[in-house]
Formats: C-alpha cells, sequence, structure tokens
C-alpha cells in the first residue's frame, strides 16, 4: 500500500501552522507520493503569491516537499482509470472536480489511498474503491 496527498491537506496543515514534513514523519509506514496535478496546483499557489518573497517561501516549502515524496505522473494507466471513474460516476449523476478525480485515478491506479484535508473533500469518499485518510483536525 501507500498514500498520495491531495492538496487539501497540505493546505489545511499550512493553514494552522504545521509544516509539511511533519506530516511525512507521521506516515512513514506507508509510501507517499505526489500526484502531478497536485504539483501543479501548489505550483499554482507560488504564481499566485502577493508577494516575490511568500512566492520564494512557498518554492522552496513545494522543492523540499517532492524532494522527499517525488512526483507521480499521469500516465496511461491513471487515465484510463480516470476514464472509467469518470464514466460511472457521470451515468451516476455524481460528479467530481476534474483534478480530484486525477489525483483519485492515479491513487487507485498504484492500489494506493489518499490524504485529504478534514473538510469540504467528501467527494473522494464517492469514488469506489479508494482508501480516503483524512487529516486529522489537530
Amino acid at each position: 500500500m501507500g498514500i498520495v496527498i491531495d492538496t487539501s491537506a497540505l493546505v489545511a496543515l499550512e493553514r494552522r501552522g504545521s509544516d509539511w514534513e511533519r506530516l511525512l514523519m507521521s506516515i512513514e509506514d506507508e509510501p507517499v507520493a505526489i500526484p502531478a496535478i497536485v504539483y501543479a496546483e501548489l505550483l499554482a499557489g507560488v504564481m499566485l503569491a502577493d508577494t516575490p518573497e511568500r512566492a520564494a517561501r512557498r518554492r522552496a516549502k513545494v522543492e523540499a516537499l517532492v524532494g522527499i515524496t517525488g512526483v507521480l505522473d499521469f500516465g496511461i494507466d491513471a487515465a484510463e482509470r480516470w476514464a472509467e471513474l469518470f464514466a460511472g460516476l457521470s451515468r451516476d449523476g455524481r460528479m467530481v472536480p476534474a483534478n480530484d478525480l486525477a489525483v483519485a485515478a492515479t491513487a487507485l491506479s498504484l492500489g494506493f489511498g489518499v490524504l485529504v484535508g478534514p473538510a469540504g473533500e467528501e467527494h473522494f469518499r464517492g469514488i469506489p474503491g479508494l482508501r480516503v485518510e483524512t487529516l486529522r483536525a489537530s
């Protein structure tokens, strides 16, 4: 098994003043990785920073994180899984945001679970076969 980290978990940690390295140490018993779309979302946060200093701090955090976890490509297996999930959920009338669906498809293609933030991520729980771990509130 392993776990991919969704952006929501990283944002929740940042908002409460916790560092990402502490999170990685707390789940050391499983391989941990960052999906490519999460990396892209983190870089968007760098580029949207309101000051160059904040952008530099964010960039350094992102680089340190991916230096530890690596970035998982969205390859053929994940793309096929994404299409299967999209079709099935669409038929059921349950839409999941495309980026979150990519996170789920990446996790499922590897047999991994996903770590999400403590609020607003219920749509992950509606994805068949996905193990969802929620970041604890404290």
